[in-house]
Formats: C-alpha cells, structure tokens, sequence
C-alpha cells in the first residue's frame, strides 16, 4: 500500500467545512495548524492597513489512491465557483511511515477493496 501526505492550507472561516469534506471521503486523523499567509499582493483595508488573514493548514497522511479522492472534495469547498481559489491543496509521496494507527490502515485496505 502506497501513502500519500496531504496539505491543505485554507482559510479560518472554511476550516471546518474542509474537514467535514475530508472525513466524508474517509480520512481519519488531521492534523490542524495555524498559519498566516503573506500574498504577493498586499491588501488594503481600514486605514490603509493590510490584512492577509489568519489559515488554517490541514496536514493527512492517506492512502495513495483516497488522497486524490480527498483533494477533489476539498477544492471543491476552496474554489466553489471553479474560478477564484481561497486556498492550496497538494499532495506528496511518502517512502516510508511509523506510527500509524493500524485500525486506520484498515479503513484504507477496505477502501481499496470497495474501489475495485
């Protein structure tokens, strides 16, 4: 079984909703952090002051083949009109993993079963 690593850095206020997607499509521990974003733009606001916003970066580590599953649902809730992003989501391979929680293993050995 092949894993990927998924990140998912969106907005505060979509956090939630992301996360409800992502376990929705069947993944199980995320991990959340927070983060501020810095746009090669700057944004003006109240008084000329600018403001970013404070992010939320979703870390899952998935199998392989439900990672790409997860990222569909979740640009799904990030790009809403298919124009204008309000986040990034990608995914990385990963070689080698200790630690995971076997009854998740599990979850993703049933899923590749139910996908064939």
């Amino acid at each position: 079984m092949k894993f990927s690593a998924l990140v998912a850095i969106v907005p505060e206020d979509l956090e939630q909703e992301c996360i409800d997607a992502a376990r929705d499509c069947g993944a199980g521990g995320i991990t959340v952090m927070s983060g501020r974003g810095i746009s090669n733009t700057a944004k003006k606001t109240f008084f000329g002051l600018t403001y970013d916003g404070s992010q939320s970066v979703l870390l899952m580590v998935l199998e392989k083949g439900l990672s790409l599953d997860v990222l569909k649902a979740l640009q799904k809730v990030i790009m809403p009109d298919a124009k204008d992003s309000q986040g990034m989501i990608f995914t990385v391979p990963l070689e080698h993993l200790g630690g995971i929680d076997m009854a998740q293993v599990e979850k993703f050995e049933q899923h590749l079963k139910d996908s064939l």
